[in-house]
């Protein structure tokens, strides 16, 4: 069950599931937010994280692939959500922490569970979505 409000409106944009493409990702968060949010680095942060993982990890990687990134932010609670095509794993947290402190893989879902108020994935259709909420 999502905490989200019924007032809140979503909005969205599909990318080239490329990693050049995470950035704009980013520029589409900024504008849905505005600036007046308080939580709207921690999402940019978060956000980027998830289309991360879909352009990497992702059925959507393959040529002429597409991420959908969503958001709809209400009075109290933003959700962000990344949708792409089903690779053939499922985002899951690792058990550990990354033991090398310098590497950069492995900590995306690390810092989405540990930020955000909640976070989860959703597939069918042949699409994954994995959102997270502040």
């Amino acid at each position: 069950m999502s905490l989200m409000s019924a007032a809140a409106v979503p909005q969205s944009v599909t990318i080239p599931a490329v990693p050049e493409q995470v950035r704009a990702a980013r520029d589409f968060v900024a504008r849905a937010l505005g600036e007046s949010r308080v939580d709207s680095d921690l999402a940019l942060l978060l956000a980027s994280e998830l289309v991360t993982n879909s352009v990497r990890h992702s059925g959507s990687a393959a040529p002429g692939g597409v991420v959908t990134v969503t958001v709809a932010a209400g009075d109290e609670v933003v959700r962000v959500e990344v949708t792409d095509r089903c690779g053939d794993g499922v985002p899951v947290l690792p058990s550990a922490a990354p033991a090398d402190g310098e590497a950069e893989d492995n900590r995306g879902l690390w810092l989405v569970d540990a930020l955000s108020a909640r976070w989860g994935y959703e597939r069918g259709g042949g699409l994954a979505t994995t959102w997270f909420e502040l």
